[in-house]
């Protein structure tokens, strides 16, 4: 083979995949997605497993403040927690469990206003991010 011939097939194979790197390349893309499907289900699941409490010994008005417990029209909180599922069917409309219209409303308020470094911030947060 001459060296020209060499030099040429040399840079061919710098220059463009061959056909067993492409597949190769494929191969690695096809496992990532397969990798990754379950992940994102596992995440989602997670999700609407985490909890939310609720702060105990206050109360929380209709505005979702935490506020004295002699507060007029206010609703008191025994520190239960509230789990991601259970919280953004709330969202949507539902009263949380063994709560009135009302105050679910008011916890579901009180949950809207957290704010990082809150307890149950991050459930709220993942929540709130689109899947």
């Amino acid at each position: 083979m001459s060296d020209d011939k060499q030099n040429d097939d040399a840079k061919q194979g710098e220059t463009s995949p061959t056909r067993r790197r492409a597949l190769m390349l494929g191969a690695v893309g096809a496992a990532t997605v397969v990798s990754v499907r379950p992940a994102i289900a596992q995440a989602a699941g997670s999700v609407l497993n985490c909890e939310i409490p609720m702060p105990s010994g206050s109360n929380i008005d209709a505005y979702g403040k935490i506020v004295p417990p002699d507060t007029p029209g206010s609703f008191p909180t025994q520190g239960q927690k509230y789990t991601g599922e259970q919280i953004k069917k709330a969202l949507r409309g539902r009263t949380l469990p063994g709560t009135s219209y009302e105050q679910s409303r008011a916890y579901v308020n009180y949950i809207r206003r957290l704010q990082h470094g809150q307890s149950g911030f991050t459930c709220y947060a993942s929540l709130q991010m689109p899947r």
